[in-house]
């Protein structure tokens, strides 16, 4: 029986075979692939059980992956991750020369890092320029779960994230996996910490969830802000416009900011078709304006966050085209694009105890960072001497 591990090549390999990195292509098929390495498909992909054959559908545009190739150009092997645990490894046998195929556990290791930046300007666009990862970015907006604005904050705001990273044949791999992140937002410091249970818990040990989408319409414009006097276009006159108006085509699908219960659903004098949604004891949501609600919708319906409920449309006082929404708290209108945090479950006791203990360390590593400005760092390479499997 073949077994197989994961070492330091000897000096003989080094001298007799490459590593080389490629990414995959989109719309690569596994097929073509097979094909354009001059490897056979009968045992690669005709000869396989249907289980490893739907394997090789699996592969995600854009990862990484390796063959190792001796000097005359034959291919010896190659790795070729599926998820962040499993890869297939293709090899050539070395007593019957018939390459074989089987899928392996990914061996990686994972590093401890963090960073602090000054806002330039929005958080996603500071993280990517000054780290060239898309990666840390989406990780570090998704920890906090849309539970904060982030278009209020402004230049040389700060940012510290702690996260863990993997790292697979010497270059990042996976997503990272934020342990705690702090973002000021006009000098106020927001952070939030990777419990022992997996979720997202903020400084008083409320665990945080998202609430309102980022747009309940997606690719709208703003036409209108939220303000306590507005000249309204219709009436002539300064009137409070305690929403948010959402410029789009008519008919665009709107969506429900957050889970909820339909307390409302019909004409409603100048808002025209409208539907307000309850999402707790404390908070509820207005849709005005639209063309028309999806069918089922009505009222006692609940929704879930992101469904859609209806269309954009320009009824009641409206001069053209938007979704008019709004945001209010305990019945009185608030700014939607304000600062907004939800919380469900609170800790207490024992865990309670072990979170604050957590937090406290982590706030400590935070305070270190913005301290001493800790640049981030990280150097890309791939190390071609290690990590390939050899036969025994």
């Amino acid at each position: 029986m073949l077994r197989f591990f994961i070492f330091f090549l000897f000096y003989t390999t080094l001298f007799s075979a490459e590593v080389t990195q490629y990414h995959w292509k989109k719309n690569k098929s596994y097929l073509t692939f097979l094909e354009e390495n001059a490897l056979p498909l009968k045992h690669l992909y005709y000869n396989l059980d249907r289980d490893d054959q739907f394997l090789t559908k699996e592969i995600i545009t854009g990862v990484p992956y390796q063959i190792l190739t001796a000097t005359n150009g034959v291919v010896e092997q190659i790795l070729l991750p599926l998820t962040n645990e499993l890869q297939i490894h293709i090899y050539k046998d070395k007593k019957t020369s018939i390459y074989k195929f089987e899928a392996i556990p990914i061996k990686s290791i994972i590093k401890k890092e963090a960073f602090f930046l000054n806002i330039v300007s929005s958080p996603n666009y500071t993280i990517v320029k000054k780290t060239g990862s898309k990666k840390l970015a989406r990780a570090f907006e998704s920890s906090f779960k849309n539970s904060l604005n982030f278009k209020n904050v402004q230049k040389k705001d700060r940012i510290v994230m702690l996260y863990d990273q993997a790292y697979r044949l010497g270059n990042s791999f996976a997503m990272p996996i934020p342990k705690a992140s702090m973002i000021e937002i006009r000098g106020k410091k927001h952070t939030v910490y990777l419990n022992h249970d997996g979720y997202y818990y903020n400084k008083k040990g409320a665990r945080v969830q998202g609430f309102l989408l980022k747009t309940p319409v997606k690719g709208a414009r703003i036409s209108s802000y939220f303000s306590k006097r507005r000249f309204h276009p219709i009436l002539k006159k300064w009137k409070a416009h305690h929403g948010v108006d959402y410029a789009a085509r008519r008919g665009t699908p709107i969506h429900a900011a957050g889970n909820g219960k339909v307390i409302f659903a019909g004409r409603a004098g100048g808002y025209g078709n409208m539907i307000k949604i309850r999402h707790s004891s404390r908070y509820e949501t207005r849709y005005a304006h639209m063309k028309s609600f999806r069918k089922g919708i009505r009222k006692g319906k609940y929704v879930k966050k992101g469904s859609v409920i209806g269309y954009v449309g320009s009824t009641g006082r409206s001069t053209g085209p938007h979704l008019h929404f709004e945001l209010r708290k305990y019945g009185k209108p608030i700014n939607p694009l304000k600062v907004v945090k939800v919380t469900t479950k609170k800790l207490y006791g024992t865990p309670r105890r072990e979170f604050l203990d957590l937090r406290d360390f982590y706030d400590e590593n935070i305070e270190f960072h913005l301290k001493h400005k800790t640049k981030f760092k990280r150097k890309a390479h791939i190390d071609r001497k290690c990590y390939f499997t050899t036969l025994k």
